[in-house]
């Protein structure tokens, strides 16, 4: 069994893991997440009872480049297909982004 600390490759490697000199990509479908990440604490009335501590782990990780946070549209954001109830025809939509397949069609 590996345990694997964040931003530490050694642990991967010695797992015999291969490891990518690429940052990690995070997609988020809410803008106001993504300014807080990247510019650090924002007080304001929804974030006024968070304490700002939580907020300088994700922000330090995407000023080191060892994550890299995108905006994704809310139509195109395949997390909810864990997530949400979906329509027939967007469940299939993310099914076949992700790579997945029905079992009938094997």
């Amino acid at each position: 069994m590996c345990i694997v600390e964040i931003n530490d490759t050694t642990y991967l490697n010695t797992c015999g893991l291969p490891v990518s000199k690429d940052p990690t990509i995070m997609y988020e479908d809410n803008a106001e997440c993504i300014t807080q990440i990247k510019e650090g604490y924002i007080k304001s009335d929804r974030t006024k009872y968070i304490f700002p501590k939580f907020f300088s782990f994700t922000q330090e990780l995407e000023k080191n480049k060892d994550v890299d946070v995108q905006y994704v549209r809310l139509s195109e954001n395949a997390t909810y297909l864990f997530t949400k109830a979906l329509p027939t025809t967007v469940f299939r939509k993310f099914i076949h982004k992700i790579g997945m397949c029905c079992l009938q069609n094997l």
